[in-house]
């Protein structure tokens, strides 16, 4: 009978600490994540530029998804739908986020369509459209690392993270597993096309959850971890 009894506390006490000592396991990984890097520093802020409101809308103490539909916005209704339905939407309940749309002076009339376009009714108020000059617009987007020119039209598929101190995110090294193991050339990812859903949905939505982590644990004091710079990866001597 104690042999029994005596089992019968061994698994009790096995059930019980098993889950307990898996989620201890797990504890340390969530504080040692690795944050998203800093791809670029020193995004100019929208001094240059107007709302479509009476908000004065600016990117410093915001962490924005910056994007440019140039001057024919209506045609960047593809784009414009899948920034609302995969970011927006799934991200507008966060502090200080924000959406900035920087538009050329002159569209306010096709902005008007466009919103009646993308809102359905639904709330916007984390949504800002901004419009400046052509040369205010160019400045500010050289002020980002990207790959590519804006079109002719003051356009681009692509959109951007902007943190807090005006820093662009990103990554460093954008390889897959397999890229990895082949050793071959890294490669970052400094915007993210808004056409490819696969790409808003999957790397995108992932690293604005790292970035809103890596703030919520700076406000508990638990944030440690320094992100990389962009010299980090292109290996230049900072001494």
């Amino acid at each position: 009978m104690n042999y029994k009894k005596v089992s019968r506390y061994v698994i009790l006490g096995i059930l019980f600490f098993l889950p307990v000592t898996f989620l201890l396991f797990l504890y340390p990984a969530t504080h040692n994540y690795t944050p998203l890097d800093i791809v670029n520093e020193s995004v100019l802020d929208l001094d240059a530029f107007h709302a479509d409101s009476n908000e004065d809308i600016v990117l410093k103490d915001h962490i924005t998804v910056l994007s440019f539909l140039g001057e024919n916005p209506m045609n960047k209704t593809t784009t414009a739908l899948n920034l609302k339905e995969l970011v927006y939407d799934k991200f507008k309940g966060f502090k200080r986020f924000q959406i900035v749309v920087v538009m050329p002076e002159g569209t306010e009339g096709d902005v008007k369509l466009l919103k009646s376009e993308i809102s359905s009714y639904e709330d916007l108020r984390f949504w800002h459209f901004v419009f400046g000059k052509p040369s205010d617009i160019k400045r500010l987007y050289f002020s980002l690392n990207s790959k590519e020119d804006l079109a002719s039209d003051l356009s681009t598929d692509n959109v951007y993270i902007v943190d807090k101190d005006l820093n662009q995110r990103g990554r460093l090294d954008d390889r897959t597993d397999r890229e990895i193991e082949k050793e071959e050339k890294a490669y970052g990812l400094s915007g993210y096309d808004c056409i490819e859903v696969s790409e808003i949905k999957n790397k995108m939505s992932d690293d604005l959850r790292i970035l809103f982590t890596e703030y919520r644990q700076k406000r508990k004091g638990e944030f440690n971890s320094d992100t990389r710079r962009a010299d980090d990866l292109l290996g230049k001597d900072k001494n």
